[in-house]
C-alpha cells in the first residue's frame, strides 16, 4: 500500500511540469480514437489518422524524457518541440482498442488530454484509451440490433460481512417472456479489474448483442461480480501472488464464498434462471481464469461448463484438486461438459496455461486448449468471449 501512495505523490510533483488542462476522469462523448483539445491551444492527444497511425502528444516543456507506452507494441519515445510539446507516432495499428500512457522522466501519467480512460481497481493501473477503427464495425462495437440491459445489484455479502455491487447482463427480451427461463455465465475479472470492466473494456454485453442477432447463440444471463474477497484488494490479506502464475489473489476462499453462498442463490432468486449446474458456467481471464478454473473444478455439483483465459491452475493444491478429479476421470468426465482453456502465444500466463493443459492431460481429464495470437490484453479477452460464447449452452 505504501508504494502505491508513493507512486501517486511522485505522480502529483511530475504533473506539476506537465502544461495540459486537467484530466477530467469521465469518459463521456469521445468520438473513437481522437483525442480532445488541452494543454493549449490546438493540441489534440491522440489523434488517428486515416492511415491508422496514430499521433501522442503531450505538453511538458521542463520534462527531460519523455515515452508513450501500451498494449500496441515496443515503448515510443517522443520529441520535444520548441514550445515543449511532446511528439510521437506509431503505427499504422489495427483496427481495435489500446490502452496506453506516458512515462515522465520515470513516472506514468495518463494522457491528459484524452477523457478515455480505463480505470483501474488499482490507481496505478489506470490508463487512457484510444481506438482505432476499421471498415467495417468490429463484432464487438454497437450495432443496429436488439440490445440487452445491464443492471447493477447491490447486496449484502454475508460470507466477507460487507455490502458490495455487481452487474447482470439481461438478453434481450428477458422482460417480454416472463415464463423463459435461462442459462448463467458467471464471468469474471482479471487483477486490478472490477465488476464494470467486462462491459466496459471487455464490451461483453455488446458482443452477446451481436451473437444474439446472428443466431450464433441462445439467450442467457451473465453475472459479473467483483472480483476480490474482503472489503479491499490491499494489505496483507489480499493473497496477491505474481501475475499470471493462475495461482489465488484477491482472497480467493472469500470470494468463492460469496459466489457460491451468496450471489448465486441470489441471482437464481431474483432472476428467471435455470437454476441446475447443468445450465451454470464460470468464466474468467488472468486471476479471474485461475478462479474459474480452480471454483469450477472444486464445484462441479455447481457448474458443469469452465473457462479458463490467459491463466494457469497449478499451485500445490490445484495439483492435489487435478490429481482427485483424475483418480475417477470416468466420474469426472461426465461431469464436465466443456472445459476450455485459451492463452496467447506472447502472454506471459502461457507456461501456466500450458502446464495446466498438460497436468489435465496427465489427470485424463477432457479439455479444450488453445494457443492463439496475443498477449496479456483485452483484445485477446474480447476475441475469447466471442469464440467461447457459442460453445457454452448449445
Amino acid at each position: 500500500m505504501r508504494r502505491i501512495v508513493r507512486a501517486v505523490l511522485t505522480a502529483s510533483a511530475v504533473a506539476a511540469i506537465v502544461m495540459a488542462s486537467p484530466m477530467t476522469g469521465s469518459a463521456r462523448a469521445q468520438e473513437p480514437g481522437m483525442g480532445r483539445r488541452g494543454g493549449g491551444p490546438g493540441l489534440v492527444s491522440p489523434e488517428v489518422g486515416a492511415d491508422r497511425r496514430v499521433t501522442f502528444r503531450l505538453q511538458a516543456p521542463e520534462a527531460r524524457t519523455v515515452t508513450v507506452s501500451g498494449d500496441f507494441g515496443t515503448d515510443a519515445p517522443m520529441r520535444r518541440a520548441a514550445d515543449g510539446t511532446w511528439t510521437a507516432t506509431i503505427g499504422p495499428l489495427d483496427p481495435e482498442m489500446y490502452v496506453y500512457f506516458f512515462i515522465v522522466d520515470g513516472v506514468r501519467l495518463t494522457d491528459p488530454s484524452n477523457p478515455q480512460v480505463k480505470i483501474g481497481y488499482v490507481t496505478t493501473t489506470t490508463t487512457s484509451l484510444v481506438t482505432v477503427p476499421g471498415d467495417t464495425p468490429a463484432f464487438y462495437d454497437v450495432q443496429d440490433v436488439p440490445h440487452g440491459e445491464l443492471r447493477t445489484l447491490v447486496y449484502r455479502s454475508r460470507s466477507n460481512d460487507v455490502t458490495r455491487e455487481l452487474t447482470v447482463y439481461v438478453p434481450p427480451g428477458y422482460d417480454e417472456a416472463p415464463t423463459r427461463r435461462y442459462p448463467v455465465l458467471y464471468l469474471l475479472h482479471g487483477f486490478a479489474n472490477d465488476h464494470h470492466s467486462w462491459h466496459r473494456y471487455g464490451r461483453a454485453n455488446e458482443i452477446l448483442d451481436n451473437l444474439l442477432a446472428q443466431n450464433a447463440i441462445e439467450p442467457f444471463l451473465v453475472v459479473m461480480p467483483l472480483g476480490y474477497g474482503g472489503a479491499h484488494i490491499n494489505g496483507d490479506s489480499t493473497g496477491i501472488a505474481p501475475e499470471g502464475s493462475g495461482q489465488a489473489r484477491g482472497d480467493a476462499g472469500l470470494y468463492e464464498r460469496d459466489l457460491l453462498e451468496d450471489i448465486i442463490p441470489m441471482i437464481d432468486a431474483k432472476y428467471r434462471t435455470m437454476a441446475d449446474r447443468t445450465h451454470r458456467a464460470i468464466v474468467g481471464f488472468s486471476m479471474g481464469g485461475g478462479q474459474s478454473g480452480r471454483f469450477g473444478l472444486k464445484n462441479l455439483d455447481t457448474f458443469s461448463r469452465i473457462g479458463v483465459m490467459s491463466a494457469g491452475l497449478n499451485s500445490p493444491a490445484d495439483t492435489e484438486l487435478i490429481a482427485r478429479l483424475g483418480a475417477d476421470r470416468a466420474k469426472t468426465n461426465e461431469a464436465i461438459d466443456l472445459l476450455w482453456i485459451a492463452c496467447g502465444k506472447e502472454d506471459t500466463a502461457l507456461a501456466g496455461a500450458s502446464a495446466l493443459h498438460q497436468n489435465l492431460e496427465k489427470a485424463g481429464i477432457e479439455h479444450t486448449y488453445l494457443e492463439t495470437e496475443g498477449a496479456h490484453h483485452w483484445r485477446v479477452w474480447r476475441r475469447y468471449l466471442r469464440d467461447l460464447s457459442p460453445l457454452l449452452f448449445r
